[in-house]
């Protein structure tokens, strides 16, 4: 069931139940964050590893300091510029976060999303909610409602519906390794954008176990056909004996059919490129097709977080 009404979405976390949750990055899978059982449902319910930690999402930078031992400075001069917004950043929790959320880690991935209906459920409960991505683990992120409730519909109390997301990509996630700022996850929030308020940072690539933040994992979003990144025109003559389609830029392909061309922006839009992103993705991986030929975007601003889950969708 799914609509927006924040009383019931309330209740449902309350109980102890899961809710889809709009933010302006993809909807999240929102339980109380304070609930082990609300927080192992999470897991379960995903079928997402217990050592991938999750996001805890509050209504202000206030909220946030219950649950964490400190605000470096340089994280407190992130949090004043992009909360609400698609920035996360691991700091180090204080004991009222359960194990479970961190994954054992001493630190805890927090944020404030940007998303009216979010905040005012946000503010109307005394709890943080964790919220990894509303999917099955592994697949494409929902950016719309009815994503969440064709996935997991039968499975969740409610899904607060806000319509498509802004953003389209995850957050960015920013952690503080020894005292230096890194980022741990590219997302809405580019390098750029970060580096003109806090100077240069480190950036890490994913990891395959044990990730130090939430989505570091190597293989992830995958459409559920094989994907192949590359130049397109050379990748559509060395595969002309299958069914293909492409997952473009701005460019289309008279060898390919319509039908089976998708372009991120015609116009060569990072940010509708983003908001388009996970949309098409789902999209592709329901035609009957062999392969999904992609190519990489320009690696500026949104788009090393885009050219991030497109080398993760296409991961072996």
């Amino acid at each position: 069931m799914k609509g927006k009404d924040i009383q019931y979405a309330k209740a449902c976390l309350e109980r102890g139940e899961l809710v889809g949750l709009p933010t302006e990055t993809v909807y999240g899978l929102a339980g109380n964050a304070l609930n082990p059982k609300a927080v192992a449902s999470i897991f379960e319910t995903k079928k997402r590893p217990a050592f991938d930690p999750l996001i805890v999402h509050c209504d202000s930078i206030e909220k946030v300091k219950d649950y964490v031992q400190e605000i470096p400075a340089e994280a407190m001069l992130l949090a004043e510029k992009f909360w609400p917004g698609p920035l996360t950043m691991v700091l180090p929790r204080k004991p009222i976060i359960h194990d479970l959320v961190t994954s054992g880690l001493d630190t805890v991935a927090v944020r404030v999303p940007n998303h009216p209906l979010s905040l005012a459920l946000l503010k109307e409960i005394d709890f943080p909610v964790a919220a990894p991505s509303a999917n099955l683990f592994g697949f494409v992120s929902p950016t719309t409602a009815e994503h969440v409730e064709s996935g997991l519909g039968d499975k969740i109390g409610y899904v607060l519906d806000g319509g498509a997301c802004s953003v389209g990509i995850e957050s960015t996630i920013v952690g503080f390794i020894q005292g230096k700022p890194t980022v741990l996850r590219k997302g809405g929030i580019s390098i750029e954008q970060i580096e003109a308020v806090i100077g240069p940072v480190e950036v890490k690539s994913h990891s395959s176990s044990q990730p130090e933040a939430p989505g570091m994992l190597k293989k992830h979003y995958s459409p559920g056909i094989e994907m192949i990144i590359g130049d397109i025109v050379e990748n559509i003559a060395k595969y002309k004996d299958l069914k293909v389609a492409t997952l473009s830029f701005k460019d289309t392909f008279e060898e390919i059919p319509n039908d089976l061309q998708f372009v991120l922006s015609s116009n060569g839009n990072l940010d509708e490129a983003a908001q388009n992103l996970f949309k098409m993705l789902r999209e592709l991986g329901e035609l009957d097709i062999d392969l999904i030929l992609a190519e990489l975007l320009p690696e500026e601003g949104l788009g090393v977080g885009i050219n991030d889950r497109l080398r993760r969708a296409a991961a072996k």
